[in-house]
């Protein structure tokens, strides 16, 4: 029999459409942290909706650990089966992987969902490893997924087009129209239909909170997100057809609107592995050559899915624990209330971080530019410890995993591996969220501004973090410019000043 862990839901978990699984519900691991709404709704109702898919080849059990919930699963075998243990792919975090190698019974085999096995992965870092090879880079690890899976390649192996990459191509500005639907008629995203099984979920979540003392944060609302391959490919479908076009253009820009743009919403039926990342990619190809879906839409879409995030993938095992401790920039600061609340008391006055929050608040959600620049932007300024964030990163997102926000939280976004992930920081003023979105013409604050009541925090916060690690940044080539402008500041210690008094109050 198979154990199938909350993200291995697809039918590439199973060996043959005869083998039966097992499903634990643990209900200890909503009271551990304190994980949204939304994200513990989206878990519970796939492993549901696969067991009832599976009929009696599934053996599905509520307990409060996973030890607890496999011996009461083991109740309701046979004794064939219970000779026979249980076999279990690798899971997707060091915590469940030391747990399943510490069980009696229990075959681990290899990872599975992913475009390239670990060990290819190592043997490729291995390589780059050597004396006059360059660091590991993401773009030399996409083109390798690439070439290994033939994704978007001429008959002669040469990328489509004639280039690797298109982001010169998908870095449009927001529109001037309030939603991606009236700029370029863009369909709306395809939404699920919930049924018995989330109206279950839904008492069971409530019952949590007032019987078990389980604590979540966010609304509840309507699902949103795929949780059964049937859901995930219609939503495939949908977006492939009517979205991916205009994906490209906009993937970087912000609506206050349009919180979903032209993005797939494929992150959570992906992490709950109803669909194969290599599977994705093919059908995001076919789109381009048999619907004539426009080539940089079709490879920026490609690269998010086995570039980016198989890289993160495989850097959480590559890199180490350690990685996750890092903190080069010494950041040590608490996230405060306002924050970790998900700005519930509406305190959040400066419209980009209020309007982001609220979306996360509502949906457990926002695309990767909010996440990247709005949300991790901030916080880098104001030196948020890492670990921090990176834990609430994971909680407070649907596709939130600890292999997902590892890379992402504290390489790309607070920049605390000190340039591993991202060769440098990704801070910024007020300017860029005002060529990106159009929520500076409703804000009160000046993206233009950096001293003064109506004073940017974003540019504010971009020069007093530049102030702070002057010296770091000088020595970079990419950063140094900045170092530059704050010498020719005639104010900068005065706002620097300015930002240390706001410190951690809603801005």
């Amino acid at each position: 029999m198979r154990w199938l862990f909350a993200d291995q839901l697809g039918p590439h978990f199973l060996d043959s459409t005869s083998q039966r699984a097992v499903l634990v519900e643990s209900t200890r691991v909503f009271a551990r942290r304190t994980y949204h709404r939304r994200k513990a709704h989206l878990v519970l109702s796939a492993m549901r909706h696969r067991a009832a898919e599976l009929g009696e080849r599934a053996v599905l059990v509520q307990a409060a650990t996973y030890r607890e919930g496999l011996a009461l699963a083991r109740e309701q075998l046979t004794d064939a089966e219970r000779a026979a243990g249980l076999s279990v792919c690798d899971p997707t975090s060091r915590a469940a992987r030391r747990f399943v190698r510490g069980l009696d019974g229990v075959e681990v085999l290899p990872a599975r969902g992913w475009a390239v096995t670990e060990a290819q992965f190592a043997h490729w870092a291995g390589r780059k490893g050597q004396p006059g090879q360059p660091r590991l880079l993401m773009e030399d690890f996409y083109r390798e997924v690439r070439k290994h899976h033939h994704l978007l390649l001429e008959g002669d192996g040469s990328p489509l087009g004639g280039t690797w990459n298109y982001d010169h191509d998908n870095r449009e500005p927001a529109p001037k129209a309030p939603t991606l639907e009236e700029a370029a008629g863009v369909a709306e995203p395809w939404w699920p239909h919930e049924d018995d099984v989330d109206a279950q979920v839904r008492e069971d979540l409530d019952r949590m909170v007032r019987d078990e003392g389980v604590t979540f944060v966010g609304e509840d609302g309507p699902r949103r997100f795929a949780v059964t391959r049937r859901e995930a490919l219609a939503n495939l479908r949908h977006f492939l057809t009517h979205r991916l076009e205009a994906f490209g253009p906009y993937e970087d820009a912000m609506l206050a609107q349009d919180r979903w743009m032209a993005h797939s919403l494929m992150s959570v039926p992906l992490n709950l592995g109803l669909v194969h990342p290599v599977e994705v990619a093919e059908r995001a190809e076919a789109a381009h050559r048999e619907q004539g879906v426009r080539l940089a839409s079709a490879e920026g879409f490609v690269r998010q899915v086995v570039g980016w995030r198989e890289y993160v993938w495989h850097l959480y095992w590559h890199l180490g624990e350690d990685f996750e401790r890092a903190n080069e920039l010494g950041a040590r600061e608490p996230l405060p209330r306002w924050f970790t609340d998900l700005d519930a008391d509406g305190e959040v006055r400066a419209a980009c971080l209020s309007d982001v929050l609220g979306t996360v608040r509502e949906e457990g959600w926002a695309h990767h530019i909010p996440r990247l620049m709005v949300l991790g932007g901030y916080a880098l300024a104001r030196g948020w410890d890492p670990q921090e964030l990176t834990a609430w990163f994971h909680t407070r997102f649907v596709d939130g995993y600890a292999w997902v926000m590892a890379a992402n939280t504290i390489g790309m976004s607070q920049h605390a591996d000190g340039g591993v992930v991202a060769t440098k920081p990704y801070w910024s003023g007020g300017a860029y969220v005002d060529r990106m979105s159009d929520y500076c013409k409703r804000c009160p604050y000046d993206p233009k501004k950096r001293l003064g009541e109506d004073a940017c925090p974003f540019t504010g916060g971009y020069w007093a973090f530049t102030a702070r690690h002057e010296e770091r940044l000088a020595a970079n080539r990419r950063t140094s410019r900045a170092v530059s402008g704050l010498h020719r500041l005639p104010d900068a210690d005065a706002v620097v000043a300015q930002e240390a008094d706001r410190g951690s109050s809603a801005p």
